[in-house]
């Protein structure tokens, strides 16, 4: 019996977004259409997490995120290089949020980038591990 998690996502154009996506990350395709814009998917991995992606579709109820309307939710990746992915999307034409910040205390570095499709994408580059206990005695000063 298979297994696992998948997130799905509506963009505009999937074999646009796959491809903006593949010159930032080490995406490995499973199955991609090849159809016109509106009827197009593409399923892929990143560091083994599976990513369904379709073509907004009005017809379907499948709509991408529209320019200036905020969203609450975010892709989260953990990259070996956060500087070379970084700019890989910048040269993407990604859109800044966060440059590349090293977080000394808490052992890691991030940044964040809106891609060309609506979507908000956080890095991070873990430089050593930090347990929750001392994230949370970190934290606490902040909130103190």
């Amino acid at each position: 019996m298979l297994q696992g998690v998948e997130f799905d996502f509506v963009v505009k154009d999937s074999k646009a977004a796959l491809e903006q996506y593949k010159s930032i990350f080490d995406v490995e395709v499973v199955e991609a259409t090849n159809f016109k814009t509106g009827n197009n998917e593409a399923v892929f991995t990143i560091y083994d997490t599976r990513f369904h992606m379709l073509d907004e579709n009005p017809e379907y109820q499948l709509f991408a995120p529209k320019e200036g309307q905020p969203q609450s939710f975010w892709f989260n990746v953990t990259v070996p290089d956060i500087q070379e992915t970084y700019d890989k999307a910048m040269a993407a034409n990604a859109t800044e949020i966060q440059p590349v910040t090293k977080m000394e205390e808490m052992g890691i570095s991030n940044a964040m980038f809106l891609d060309s499709f609506g979507y908000v994408w956080m890095l991070h580059e873990v430089h050593r591990e930090v347990s929750f206990e001392e994230r949370v005695d970190i934290l606490s000063k902040d909130f103190e």
